[in-house]
Order: C-alpha cells, then structure tokens, then sequence
C-alpha cells in the first residue's frame, strides 16, 4: 500500500509482509477496528504487529485474533492488554460473505495492513485467502527471480 504524500493523517502502522508469501490472496476488505484510547496513542507511535495474528468470525461478529499493540508508557491506570481479541467493523453483507469464504475448505481471513486513513481513523485490510503448499511458494520464488533477471538483462543489453 502506498503512502499518499499529499495527505498527513494517512500512515502505515504495521505491515503483514509473510501473508502474500504464505496465502493465496482472493480479495481484501477494508474493515474498522475498535480501540481503546491507550492502544490508539500507542499505534499512532507505530507500536504493532499483526504478523501472527488472523481474523475470524465468531457469533456473527469479526474479531481480530493474536494482534499485539504495544503498552503506552503514559497510561498508567487505564492500561490495556496487548494480545487481547479486538472486534473489526464490516458491513452485514461483507460479513457474510467472510464467513461463507471461511466454511469453505482451507480458506482463512489474514490481516495485510494496519493504518490510518486520511482521516486519521484507524483501519485494517483483512484478506480472504487460501494457504500456499509448498511447491506453490516454490513457483512463486522461481517466478519472481526469473522477473529479476529478466529486468537485469533487459538493463544491461536493452
């Protein structure tokens, strides 16, 4: 996701770098995220990883699972715990068809990107994948070093 420069309240929190090596990607929704005000203050620092962490859908509702926010050293009294499940803010119909894409068989929802957006609001990008075996991460690898240097022959002798 590219950061717009014309805008100063957009910037990226935490990245998932892993999911598009790991995951087949089918779509991504943008969805909202309930915060407390201590793990707002410490986002805004850049305190977070959602690396390990996965979305699912639990009694109608989508919570975020395992996302770490780093305690805020100012918050001393009103503290919030790091791992705890946070609930993301999507529509009815892109809610159901989440959950209809995670009954099918080894589909998952994956956070890609943590960010404010223009308007300073925090958001998550969540993504309706399918897990890679091993021989598919393979030919990625093969087919991204064959872009490389076919770019570095193309460099040289174009």
């Amino acid at each position: 996701m590219a950061k717009n420069e014309d805008n100063k309240n957009y910037k990226v929190v935490a990245e998932n770098r892993r999911a598009r090596f790991d995951y087949a990607i089918e779509e991504d929704v943008e969805c909202g995220i309930m915060l407390e005000g201590s793990e707002v203050k410490s986002l805004r620092q850049g305190g977070a990883n959602i690396a390990e962490s996965y979305a699912e859908v639990i009694d109608g509702e989508l919570w975020l699972t395992n996302s770490y926010v780093a305690p805020y050293d100012q918050a001393k009294t009103f503290q919030h715990n790091e791992r705890r499940q946070r609930k993301l803010l999507a529509n009815k119909r892109e809610l159901a068809r989440m959950w209809n894409a995670t009954q099918r068989k080894g589909m998952t929802l994956v956070p890609l990107v943590l960010y404010f957006n223009h308007r300073g609001m925090a958001k998550i990008k969540i993504a309706i994948a399918k897990g890679k075996k091993l021989h598919d991460k393979r030919a990625t690898d093969a087919k991204r070093d064959w872009s490389r240097q076919k770019q570095r022959l193309l460099k040289d002798h174009g």
